[in-house]
């Protein structure tokens, strides 16, 4: 019998996230100390800091991949008991850096890998085919093998999976990496499109400061595991001695 926790929530159009006390340690000195975070129901938050400022072991923690304390809140519903999958099924994504992608299956199996959770039958159809409209390139290759991809289609893949599981809130760490200008213009337009017209709530850790700001409501700032920065994404784009202190131009 399934329990409240592994229940599939329904698909939801965005999801507010309530993050107190958040603290991660691997055994020295904590890399978040009792962070704090919001974001609100169809916000785009860029997590911005230089690297080892803690972005992606945030990102990580609210995915339960690594142990944490503190309070997670999606919605009204604590999450920080909750297992990966568990987190998953109430519609929370990772698209992780690394380009998340299972290199032995086809474009067409991995996204469907994605609906596994959230669609059967004719919904789940309708899914990879709105990733298919949003991605030509994968509509192109959908036999193709993940391995065989180029880095931006496998980005584009990573992003496709998670969006078909409809999440109510989609963290993305990175990804626009080791990518061309083109591409990654694309990809923050989609991201941009998840939220505007889907109501999808976006967390974006990006070293790509200027694009991050550019389709991003807000801006959180890291420095060794805690928020120096909380602002409108044009207040801190302009800010010129936070960007010298802590993002490096």
């Amino acid at each position: 019998m399934n329990t409240l926790a592994d229940a599939a929530a329904p698909a939801a159009v965005g999801a507010s996230l309530r993050v107190r006390g958040l603290t991660v340690g691997y055994g020295g000195a904590p890399v978040l100390a009792g962070l704090d975070l919001a974001l609100a129901p169809g916000e785009i938050v860029a997590l911005l800091g230089a690297n080892g400022a803690g972005k992606t072991t945030l990102l990580r923690a609210l995915a339960g991949l690594v142990p944490a304390t503190g309070s997670v809140r999606l919605d009204d519903a604590e999450i920080a008991g909750l297992r990966t999958e568990q987190r998953a099924r109430r519609a929370f994504a990772l698209v992780p850096d690394g380009q998340s992608v299972v290199a032995e299956l086809t474009v067409d199996e991995n996204l469907r890998l994605g609906a596994l959770w959230r669609h059967r039958g004719a919904a789940r159809e309708r899914a990879v085919a709105e990733v298919y409209d949003l991605f030509e390139p994968l509509a192109r290759r959908r036999g193709s093998a993940g391995h065989q991809l180029s880095g931006g289609e496998r980005q584009m893949l990573a992003l496709g999976r998670a969006l078909v599981a409809e999440p109510a809130l989609l963290a993305l760490d990175e990804p626009s990496l080791g990518l061309a200008p083109l591409v990654v213009a694309h990809l923050m337009s989609v991201l941009q499109d998840a939220a505007r017209r889907r109501g999808v709530t976006v967390l974006l850790a990006e070293q790509n400061v200027t694009g991050a700001l550019s389709i991003a409501d807000r801006g959180v700032v890291l420095d060794l595991g805690r928020i120096v920065a909380d602002a409108p994404a044009a207040a801190l784009a302009a800010d010129t001695s936070l960007r010298h202190a802590y993002l490096g131009f």
